[in-house]
């Protein structure tokens, strides 16, 4: 009797339960130390300025203002004006737009087909397996750059949408070759041999046994698409292969450098786009180093460590391990003589 009551108690005051909620929120901890949150702050200040840029921008990015021609920045004009007078601010918001969405659809594009095309050929066997592995070797080396140049020169205005479409397509298959040796490594883990042995179908042995496990990955894969992402758009834009009436940051160097706004010292006209650039850079490689760090064991103990030894006051770049004096009490040095 005290045995199975024993037994039940543990049951009942097991604080993990284990549902698929509760599993996805786990998956999620990756997102919940100071460098992640960091750089999620940073990536949610561009979004939310690309989402109402309408209302931040103080001008439309197209009005002139003949009488403030290459102005550098007043009261006005907070990051002055280009050569016919437009506001770089207004530039800048209004880019922020097309970068997050360019980005975002890539991205996702990117990793659904990552997820579809790794986790399915690492789980099954045989002929379908070696196919999906030998696409996913085809695309890791057809160059993106090049391509998106062919495309967009079939078209005088190409979309947004295309460009995210082609950057979603030639950058799957980093993601997808990563998915599928680490499924492969799970596919024989014991929940999942029981769960094919219950019968359960593929589609749900994948969503509900498998990705949940695989979200670190999943979110890296997708962190690491959208810098590509980003970075493609701006240099395709900078060089001039998307029109220059397609804003975002890119676009605004090419045009400054077309002025010579480079050569003129006119900083208020290319550091903005640039610093944003460097932002957003920052800002993901932040949530990729803090994924980094709950994946890897080293990294993460070494982290809890660290913060551990801030807590207590100690310097964790000390070189040499500082030993505290702590008083003994009269009482016990009297025992001790």
């Amino acid at each position: 009797m005290t045995t199975t009551a024993t037994i039940r108690m543990a049951r009942t005051e097991d604080p993990t339960p284990n549902t698929f909620w509760a599993r996805l929120g786990s998956a999620f901890a990756m997102f919940r130390n100071a460098k992640s949150i960091t750089g999620l702050a940073i990536l949610g200040f561009f979004v939310l300025i690309a989402i109402f840029a309408d209302v931040l921008a103080p001008f439309s990015p197209t009005q002139v203002d003949n009488t403030a021609r290459f102005q550098p920045p007043s009261a006005e004009h907070w990051l002055g004006t280009t050569h016919i007078g437009e506001d770089v601010l207004s530039q800048v918001i209004f880019g922020t737009r097309g970068v997050i969405v360019v980005g975002f659809l890539a991205a996702i594009l990117a990793t659904v087909i990552a997820i579809v095309v790794g986790v399915v050929s690492g789980y099954v066997r045989g002929w379908k397996s070696e196919g999906l592995s030998a696409l996913t070797n085809v695309f890791l080396v057809i160059p993106g750059l090049p391509l998106i140049i062919i495309v967009a020169s079939m078209f005088e205005e190409p979309p947004l949408v295309l460009i995210a479409a082609v950057l979603g397509i030639t950058g799957w298959a980093w993601g997808a070759r990563v998915l599928r040796a680490q499924t492969m490594s799970l596919r024989n883990r014991d929940f999942i041999q029981a769960a094919r042995a219950n019968g359960e179908p593929l589609r749900r042995i994948i969503t509900v046994e498998m990705l949940p496990n695989l979200m670190a990955l999943i979110a890296a894969s997708f962190v690491g698409t959208v810098t590509a992402a980003i970075l493609g758009l701006t240099t395709l834009s900078y060089i001039g292969v998307i029109p220059v009436n397609t804003y975002n940051w890119g676009t605004i160097l090419n045009w400054a450098s077309a002025q010579g706004a480079f050569r003129q010292n006119q900083w208020w006209w290319y550091l903005p786009p640039g610093l944003c650039i460097a932002a957003i850079g920052v800002a993901l490689s932040l949530i990729n180093f803090g994924i980094d760090e709950y994946v890897n064991p080293r990294l993460r103990s070494a982290g809890e460590r660290a913060r551990a030894m801030k807590k207590k006051g100690l310097n964790v770049n000390d070189a040499v391990t500082v030993v505290r004096s702590v008083e003994v009490p009269a009482t016990r040095r009297e025992a001790r003589e």
